[in-house]
């Protein structure tokens, strides 16, 4: 409720409309403190970072190919992981949880490939495998607790 004078100068209450309340509504680049947990976000943060840092290694025939294959598996594990969040059923899922551990296996891959090529940006790709490394760790436990348990 809430209370408005009239024309007579009498305060009455009128109550108060749901589209009335105005709710600010505020996007944040960082969680709002200690880890993050949503992992469709850090995988998309991740892909963006991937292809944020590729376009700090310089192009030529040796990077080039390192680049491609870089951002391909750095971006796809956040599309699988989509698919798998979106996944009709247990098996699907697996599957989907199991390709975004290879490919952030992969990624991990390329990123130490790209730092033995391009010795200046070993500082960023160190940064850039440590969260791969977290990925590859998070997506091996999350495959490992979907699959039937052993006889």
């Amino acid at each position: 409720m809430t209370k408005r004078t009239s024309t007579n100068g009498a305060v009455e209450s009128v109550p108060r409309e749901p589209w009335d309340e105005v709710e600010i509504m505020v996007l944040r680049e960082e969680p709002a403190g200690g880890r993050e947990y949503d992992l469709e976000d850090r995988t998309t943060r991740f892909g963006e970072a991937v292809i944020d840092f590729c376009k700090l290694i310089p192009r030529g025939p040796l990077t080039d190919r390192l680049i491609d294959q870089l951002v391909g598996s750095g971006t796809s594990i956040g599309a699988n992981y989509c698919e798998a969040d979106d996944a009709v059923s247990k098996r699907e899922f697996v599957v989907k949880v199991n390709t975004c551990r290879k490919e952030a296996r992969e990624a991990k891959f390329f990123i130490r490939m790209v730092a033995r090529a391009c010795e200046t940006l070993k500082p960023e790709a160190r940064q850039l495998w440590l969260e791969a490394r977290e990925l590859h760790l998070i997506f091996c436990a999350i495959y490992r607790r979907s699959l039937p348990p052993r006889k």
